[in-house]
């Protein structure tokens, strides 16, 4: 039997059948991921050959498969689509909002599967998108708070004790090349901070800074490199320095 479309009376049950299709999932996640047709993420080509059996594709160009996963956030995560795109219903037409332990309970799953799923989810809505950050992607933290010289006495003695970034908020950024944007706050330095900063898709080029905290290491599972002087025009204009240099006092 056909599916029958979801409209806003629609209620959870309504919600769960719905996306109980497999095909019902794929074709609307294939549709927010490639408004322009599917494409192979490896190498571009739309010659793609679809296997109903397993609901992926195979590149006729380079031969590999991918699904319609690959490079969203719902990657690498066991839990199966009729979840995500219901949970993602119910945080869409909860007037007083949705907690983890409400989505567990309606999708059967546990308070901490339910907690990644609402994070995930919140991310995209932010961001506007399901894809992750792909290409280029450049990360760099920078330390944002005021000028000794410009504080009162009493407020340089109580923030200032030593040189260095003492006393300021550390805020760490990455960039998608062409694309958006992404900073936070963070407690330190260190990879466990750097980590959950931003989702980027896997096989993907990090930009690093010389001597930034993420230089050389696999900060967000994708492969870390210096970032040295580009001739690329474009890349120096949206560059991460260049949005530190614009705005010193607020980040990016």
């Amino acid at each position: 039997m056909e599916a029958l479309a979801l409209n806003e009376d629609s209620g959870l049950m309504e919600a769960i059948r719905y996306f109980s299709d497999p095909m019902v999932c794929v074709n609307a996640v294939s549709k927010a991921k490639w408004p322009k047709g599917p494409e192979c993420p490896r190498c571009g080509c739309k010659r793609l050959s679809f296997l109903r059996t397993r609901r992926t594709w195979t590149c006729l160009e380079c031969r590999k498969q991918f699904s319609v996963k690959v490079g969203t956030i719902f990657e690498d995560s066991p839990i199966g689509l009729d979840k995500w795109l219901t949970a993602m219903w119910m945080l869409a037409n909860c007037k007083n909002g949705i907690s983890s332990y409400g989505v567990g309970r309606a999708l059967e799953i546990t308070q901490k599967s339910a907690w990644f799923l609402l994070h995930r989810i919140r991310y995209a809505q932010r961001h506007g998108t399901i894809n992750k950050m792909t290409g280029i992607v450049e990360a760099d933290e920078s330390f944002i708070g005021g000028k000794a010289r410009n504080m009162h006495a009493d407020r340089r003695a109580e923030k200032i004790h030593s040189r260095g970034p003492e006393g300021k908020a550390i805020v760490a950024a990455v960039l998608e090349r062409g694309g958006r944007v992404h900073a936070r706050v963070v407690g330190t330095r260190r990879k466990k901070d750097l980590q959950v900063l931003a989702i980027i898709e896997k096989r993907r080029n990090l930009d690093a800074s010389p001597t930034g905290a993420s230089s050389g290491r696999n900060v967000c599972g994708a492969e870390a490199r210096r970032m040295g002087l580009s001739n690329d025009s474009r890349a120096r204009k949206r560059s991460i320095g260049t949005g530190w240099s614009v705005e010193p006092g607020a980040g990016l």
